[in-house]
């Protein structure tokens, strides 16, 4: 991406006895559209090739292409082919391959009008597409197809595909290059947060330790002169009420949230998983859930319990979304809806999941109870607006040697429950289903959720790009 806008390399492809007319239509209008949705692009100029449209037919014109995009590598997200007439799969197949960007494709083509399929206005880019994506798949290259197989380049389609092709392409660049921070050790009453560093590494997932003791000792010697600290109290005050009697406390919780962030900071790590209990609330005195609420809500997703796999789960909605993402339990039954299901946790959840402002901080409810309510200050107490969400969760499978997934969506509601902490009440289609997949197939307690519809992005960067295993329920 430059200056952080999604730049794609645009390949338009002809043939040429078809009208060049019709070629030079599709690239200015291609090229406006991505100018409305605020994309960047590299294109050949117009007069690159015979067509005068920077349309490209032969090998040769297709490696003018490649080594126009071998010179913007470092730029170029993914690549757009837009097909006004048949195109020519030769010089297409070899501008893609020869270039190696090894990044997400999108194949469009152009409608016919049924009454306009002379020698001067036939397209025949229906049977033309069809030759490209045979090529993409002799060649072993993965790529995206358009809501339809044609529709018009004026058509509103064009805009919501490139949308959805610009998540895509956030979503897989994003996994196969991420650094994920590991702060603290896995605790030692939760196995189910054991990941497999090298499977993810296998997907270009880096994980970046750090012991707990760095964080806390870099905390300690935060001076209370510090501009960070005095911003970060400034951000806790604003981000959520304190009740007078842990006050004091802000202090501590400060302190570390400077911490974290300048590690996060000094590492380049996009998301991050953090011990949160128990040894910072007996070796500190607070909680990580604000800090890890306020990074989540700042898009550097942070997992509880040091879930790795989890921290990559909620990486992966906030490249898909562009929104704050949760990581929460599959918690407690709803007896009266057997496809609702409270999901909670101590108090993690970012402000802009929960969706009000009703948030405030005190003690952990279970941990309070064996460590003190002073030492465990810093939770997140909300209860999350309804609406829509996507729920996803990967995990590595490392008797299978593989990495799975399941993904799906739901609806959060407005249905009370008297609980302590960050609380989600939400309804899913065949909760027993999902439940019996998850018990069944050996995932964890924790799932990451974002607050929109994003199934269809992720499926399909999953499934054609990363190749992990996935399960869409449904």
């Amino acid at each position: 991406m430059r200056n952080g806008k999604t730049c794609f390399g645009v390949i338009i492809g002809t043939r040429a006895y078809f009208n060049s007319e019709l070629a030079r239509d599709v690239r200015k209008q291609l090229l406006k559209t991505m100018d409305d949705l605020g994309y960047e692009y590299v294109i050949l100029p117009e007069d690159a090739t015979p067509t005068g449209s920077s349309s490209i037919e032969t090998r040769e014109d297709g490696l003018k292409v490649s080594k126009q995009f071998r010179a913007h590598r470092d730029e170029i997200d993914g690549i757009v082919v837009s097909l006004p007439n048949f195109g020519f799969e030769i010089g297409i197949i070899n501008a893609i391959s020869d270039a190696d960007l090894r990044v997400p494709v999108m194949v469009q083509a152009c409608d016919d009008e049924n009454d306009k399929v002379d020698l001067d206005s036939r397209r025949d880019a229906f049977c033309g597409k069809i030759s490209v994506c045979n090529n993409l798949y002799q060649y072993g290259i993965p790529f995206t197809d358009t809501t339809l197989h044609t529709y018009s380049i004026y058509s509103p389609m064009l805009s919501k595909d490139l949308q959805r092709f610009a998540a895509i392409c956030r979503v897989v660049n994003g996994l196969r290059h991420c650094r994920i921070g590991q702060i603290g050790t896995r605790p030692l009453g939760f196995n189910t947060c054991r990941a497999s560093e090298k499977l993810l590494q296998q997907s270009g997932i880096t994980v970046v330790p750090a012991d707990l003791s760095e964080i806390v000792f870099a905390a300690q010697k935060v001076e209370d002169s510090d501009p960070k600290y005095k911003a970060m109290c400034a951000r806790l005050e604003a981000y959520a009420s304190v009740p007078d009697n842990y006050r004091e406390k802000l202090k501590l919780q400060a302190k570390f949230g400077v911490a974290v962030e300048n590690w996060i900071e000094a590492n380049d790590v996009q998301a991050v998983a953090i011990q949160c209990w128990d040894s910072l609330e007996q070796n500190y005195g607070c909680a990580a859930c604000v800090t890890m609420s306020m990074l989540s809500d700042k898009l550097i997703p942070a997992a509880c319990e040091t879930d790795i796999a989890g921290a990559v789960s909620m990486y992966a909605l906030a490249l898909a979304s562009g929104g704050a993402p949760a990581l929460l339990d599959w918690n407690n039954n709803f007896a009266e809806d057997r496809n609702k299901c409270v999901c909670t946790h101590c108090g993690n959840f970012p402000k802009s999941f929960v969706g009000n402002d009703n948030l405030r901080l005190g003690p952990l409810g279970v941990l309070g109870r064996t460590l003190g309510k002073i030492n465990t200050f810093g939770a997140v107490y909300a209860k999350v607006s309804s609406g829509p969400f996507t729920f996803f969760r990967i995990s590595t499978d490392d008797p299978k040697g593989k990495i799975k997934s399941y993904l799906g969506k739901g609806t959060i509601t407005d249905d009370p429950y008297g609980m302590d902490g960050c609380i989600a009440v939400t309804e899913v289609d065949n909760l027993q289903g999902l439940m019996k997949y998850i018990c069944k197939n050996g995932f964890e307690h924790h799932v990451a959720m974002c607050r929109t519809d994003v199934v269809e992005i992720l499926q399909e960067a999953i499934e054609t790009y990363l190749g992990w295993d996935i399960y869409v329920h449904e």
